[in-house]
């Protein structure tokens, strides 16, 4: 039996002291000055030993036998659920009004703490100190919404008349490295031509930020290889890097935040059609720019994250 660490005395002088108390008859001084603990002590002992005996002797749990603040089975369920989904801990914490520690250890009880990379090679972290330093750029293809889905009319999930997409639309995104201020538009393609049109607009998006861009990373798609691009490259005095074939988490940081959105803003809500959609981009875009918290940088909203750099403090940056 493993007692108690602080434990005062052992099994066997347990079990002397109550057989004394109640089979010998000593008085509970006289006990407790034997055994050289304290009459509380010796009394403790003794009325376990007569009520229950050998058993009585054993340390007990110091767990509460009811906690009031446990958190409730069915809200249990839900975090768990939304981690399943891939939600973070902090974004589930908002979703539910809880306490992001709570979920976090919720989290860690139910056993789904650490999702995974899902196979992934081992992440190489990297983070630029000074705004505009590297943008990254990519772009996320949505069937375009022509009417309303069996979701949004309350249909079940089965097999309904016509269909609710025709074509596509194209997400193009612009993320800062340092900060993760983003900037994103939905455009007709991703033709050369629209990603240098969107090239300058984010650029205008960051300036008036407060940030110039030095470098952009964006894939090797056809759009991004163009003369155009280059020729829009140049016009801006930005250094165009492009990532290796087949290794897309090089652009990890847009990547990730196009998963972000898509959770947040795209698949977030019912919408009856793509116009309705892209309506609610902007708000989406200054929630997350200037209110919701971002792990990666301290639990700062990128807003905040920027204004700490451009006034100097960690990153010693002076526009």
């Amino acid at each position: 039996m493993d007692l108690h660490a602080n434990a005062a005395i052992t099994l066997n002088q347990r079990r002397r002291l109550a057989r004394r108390v109640v089979d010998d008859s000593w008085s509970l001084a006289e006990a407790a000055t034997a055994a050289e603990v304290s009459e509380r002590t010796a009394q403790k002992w003794s009325a376990r030993y007569r009520a229950e005996g050998e058993s009585g002797m054993f340390d007990r749990s110091s767990a509460a036998h009811r906690v009031w603040n446990r958190t409730p089975a069915d809200r249990v369920a839900t975090v768990v659920a939304l981690r399943k989904l891939r939600f973070s801990g902090p974004e589930i914490a908002e979703l539910l009004a809880m306490a992001p520690s709570t979920v976090s250890a919720v989290c860690k009880r139910e056993g789904v703490g650490r999702l995974g990379r899902l196979g992934l090679e081992p992440a190489r972290r990297y983070e630029r100190s000074r705004p505009g330093e590297l943008i990254h750029i990519d772009v996320k293809k949505l069937g375009r919404i022509d009417q309303a889905g069996h979701r949004a009319l309350g249909r079940g999930p089965g097999r309904h008349r016509g269909k609710g997409r025709h074509g596509w639309e194209f997400v193009h995104i612009a993320i800062d490295d340092a900060t993760r201020l983003a900037h994103a538009e939905v455009l007709a393609d991703e033709r050369a031509e629209t990603a240098a049109g969107f090239l300058r607009r984010a650029v205008a998006f960051f300036r008036a930020h407060g940030f110039g861009v030095e470098r952009l990373l964006t894939d090797n798609g056809s759009a991004y290889r163009s003369a155009v691009h280059a020729s829009c490259c140049r016009e801006l005095g930005i250094r165009h890097l492009r990532t290796r074939p087949y290794r897309p988490q090089t652009n990890g940081k847009a990547k990730r935040f196009i998963r972000t959105m898509l959770g947040g803003w795209a698949y977030g809500a019912i919408y009856r059609s793509s116009t309705e959609r892209t309506r609610a981009l902007p708000g989406w875009l200054s929630y997350y720019d200037f209110r919701r918290p971002h792990s990666a940088i301290g639990r700062k909203p990128p807003g905040a994250r920027l204004a700490e750099l451009l006034n100097n403090g960690p990153g010693s940056y002076t526009p």
